[in-house]
């Protein structure tokens, strides 16, 4: 249980500093919820990372309140020595600015020790996109003819259809459906709203999975959320992973959850839709997240280009 964070002080005495380290950790924790507000997923990294830090300075009997640059630097080369990718360091760097800010907030620090470091520079990876005849096989593998596989259909087809994210799908309540209008109210990062089409194809299936198969599987139960369980509880992201794994294979493919949402933004550019369009479907803040799909259609236009081309 985290403790609480007050308007910028917290419980604690400024002049009485926390006796264990993890009690900062935990400070900080409630500072995330109440004060900024963050994502759950946000809050997890960022508390993964300074626990991981933690575990750093125990090992060389260094307290939290002491530490300096150096500690700093020699934490994230042992990290990039066991072969933590620049991706996970960057996000690591980002975990730590917010953690010693708030200690410096908090007065429990006069220097900030992430003052100097800088964040390592990512290159985007193009990211795996299944092809439309590949998508065709993924729902082909979907047995249909049980609660669950049609679940899973409507699903996966909603996923591909609007371009969700697995935590979307996985938070969507049946009040955020509108099935005749053809349209999901989506509550994305940020808890950021955007209102999303969806295609003939999942609104046939989900309104099949609703009037037929939700109802076995909520087994009397009250819940709002949309896709569920064999026990009749909302289905977990890991559960959505597990469903995806097991259908992937059945088809011979290879990829995550994630690809249907970077076939459906690329499939819509390929299809002649407008960057800017594509942008607000995805829920992305910054035009540049967009763009990445724009690399990914030069590919195809490549691969298109060397296959049928004379000089190819």
């Amino acid at each position: 249980m985290f403790r609480p964070y007050y308007g910028g002080r917290s419980i604690l005495d400024r002049k009485n500093r926390p006796e264990r380290d993890r009690d900062y950790v935990e400070l900080f924790e409630g500072y995330l919820r109440m004060e900024l507000r963050l994502s759950e997923n946000t809050i997890q990294t960022y508390l993964v990372v300074c626990n991981s830090l933690l575990c750093f300075l125990e090992e060389r009997d260094i307290r939290l309140a002491d530490i300096r640059f150096n500690e700093i630097l020699e934490y994230f080369v042992s990290r990039q020595l066991a072969g933590m990718s620049q991706r996970t360091i960057a996000k690591s760097v980002s975990g730590l600015r917010a953690f010693f800010r708030f200690m410096i907030l908090e007065g429990y620090i006069d220097a900030n020790p992430m003052e100097l470091v800088e964040t390592p520079k990512v290159g985007r990876n193009i990211p795996r996109v299944f092809s439309v005849e590949e998508i065709e096989h993924f729902f082909e593998a979907i047995d249909r003819e049980t609660p669950n596989g049609m679940r899973d259909r409507a699903m996966f087809e909603l996923i591909y259809s609007c371009g969700l994210r697995v935590s979307e799908v996985a938070d969507l309540t049946t009040d955020r459906i509108y099935l005749k209008e053809g349209i999901v109210r989506i509550l994305g990062k940020g808890k950021r709203e955007r209102l999303v089409p969806m295609g003939e194809v999942a609104g046939y299936w989900l309104n099949r999975y609703l009037t037929e198969a939700r109802p076995l599987l909520l087994k009397k139960k009250k819940t709002p959320y949309v896709f569920l369980n064999h026990l009749g509880n909302r289905l977990t992201r890991k559960g959505i992973w597990l469903r995806f794994k097991e259908i992937a294979a059945r088809a011979g493919l290879r990829g995550k959850v994630h690809t249907l949402r970077h076939s459906f933004a690329t499939h819509l550019l390929e299809g002649g839709a407008n960057l800017r369009s594509v942008q607000a479907l995805l829920g992305h803040s910054d035009i540049s997240t967009t763009q990445i799909y724009t690399h990914v259609e030069s590919e195809s236009l490549k691969r298109y280009h060397s296959a049928y081309h004379p000089r190819g």
